[in-house]
């Protein structure tokens, strides 16, 4: 019998669990024994604080990021196929979103192994929830290019994806590059056109906001430098 990939959701920020994890999914966290992670620390500090029934010193932890090679994720598949269920966690937020944890869902669904995601936030999604922008039809594109030039072109082009389809972008940044990210935004966008930020969210420093182009160039910039933070882009037409 096959062992059960569970896609456990950990906290956005460093606020208490209890107030972003469901009592379910925390309950579920603490009998596993085996995890495949983004980052092994990360984690470690994480299961400690909700609690897990295992000693932290006796869980299997087993890595998992951008760097990780193709034949090294086939291998993270054995516990499970040898029976044992395995929580798969991102550094932040949810696994396989935004997150290369996505690899090894792909590998256990062709292997016939039960994957089953577990509730918990997501910054992309709270943000579009937030945005007041159109949240039937929206595309995720990840980060954008980091070449100033290519980075502006993409800009215009998702922009104009928008506008002829009335879609919303969204998109991250890392943390030390939004700035550079939020100015190319209001160089390079129609001045109608809506932009949303979600910063930190989930954290006592959330900041969720949404205004033209126009009314970000008038007023106060945000801190959003070296912070977690979420675009969305919807060309306004109305």
């Amino acid at each position: 019998m096959l062992g059960t990939l569970y896609l456990i959701p950990t906290t956005i920020g460093t606020e208490s669990w209890e107030m972003v994890i469901p009592p379910a999914v925390i309950a579920q966290t603490r009998l596993l024994e085996h995890f495949v992670v983004e980052d092994i620390r990360t984690t470690r500090r994480y299961l400690s604080r909700i609690g897990v029934h295992t000693p932290i010193n006796q869980i299997d932890f087993q890595l998992l990021n951008e760097h990780t090679k193709q034949a090294e994720i086939e291998v993270l598949l054995k516990p499970l196929m040898d029976g044992i269920d395995v929580g798969l966690l991102s550094e932040a937020g949810l696994p396989a979103i935004a997150d290369p944890g996505s690899q090894l869902v792909a590998i256990a669904h062709r292997r016939g192994i039960k994957v089953v995601p577990l509730t918990g936030p997501s910054s992309i999604f709270l943000t579009l929830m937030a945005s007041g922008l159109n949240g039937q039809n929206f595309s995720f594109v990840g980060y954008l290019p980091i070449k100033p030039d290519e980075r502006k072109k993409r800009i215009k082009q998702l922009e104009l994806r928008s506008k002829q389809e009335n879609q919303t972008q969204l998109f991250i940044e890392a943390p030390y590059r939004n700035l550079h990210l939020f100015q190319d935004i209001l160089k390079e966008c129609n001045p109608e056109t809506l932009l949303t930020l979600g910063v930190e969210l989930t954290t006592s420093s959330e900041y969720i906001c949404t205004k033209k182009i126009r009314e970000w160039k008038n007023s106060t910039p945000p801190d959003i430098n070296k912070k977690n933070c979420v675009f969305c882009l919807n060309y306004y037409s109305n």
